[in-house]
């Protein structure tokens, strides 16, 4: 399936296209984004079963600038990546150290309302009540960088769940589809095709 968001700023874009199996999914799509410098993002994403990440690929370019980061995940929490850069920007180097995120069984792709999926389907979140706290692999737009996020996500009702930040305040309350999409994110994004 093919599913576009639009940024409720209106400084950012995404489309993905979807392809489900029972527990898994694959994706691969693209994110325009205008801060902190205009920059491109294309992405292929691979869950293995119960939804768990197993690589995020990303190529992210600007004006005269590229980067690469191939992040792979054995599925029991311990990362590895491989990483590239060409040309010159002034952002901070892709993240090749990954000890800090070792015992995450997701990624996060910033300002992407696509990843939100995993966590939620593995434990049902969009079906049952419940209230499940991770560690995520984030990866940061447009530098690659990976970070570790701790995040919280609550289940509300069977169309939304609450996602809450654990190391700050920010937390939203987060609209899905039938398969687990997010149709609306608060203050990130709104979807616009499905």
């Amino acid at each position: 399936m093919m599913v576009v968001w639009s940024g409720t700023d209106m400084w950012r874009a995404e489309v993905a296209r979807v392809e489900f199996g029972a527990d898994r999914l694959t994706a691969s799509g693209t994110q325009l984004g205008i801060d902190p410098l205009p920059y491109r993002v294309d992405y292929e994403l691979e869950t293995g079963a119960h939804w768990v990440t197993r690589r995020l690929q990303l190529t992210a370019t600007g004006d005269g600038w590229t980067r690469r980061l191939d992040l792979r995940s054995d599925g029991a929490g311990h990362w590895e990546s491989t990483s590239s850069t060409e040309g010159d920007v002034d952002l901070p180097r892709p993240t090749e150290d990954l000890g800090m995120v070792e015992g995450a069984l997701d990624c996060d792709l910033a300002y992407s309302p696509l990843t939100n999926l995993m966590p939620v389907r593995r434990h049902e979140l969009d079906r049952h009540p419940g209230t499940v706290d991770f560690l995520m692999a984030w990866v940061s737009l447009p530098d690659l960088a990976v970070h570790l996020s701790p995040q919280r996500y609550q289940h509300l009702d069977t169309s939304r769940v609450r996602y809450l930040s654990t190391d700050s305040d920010f937390q939203a309350d987060l609209e899905l589809d039938p398969h687990g999409l997010v149709i609306n994110y608060p203050g990130l994004a709104q979807r616009v095709s499905a």
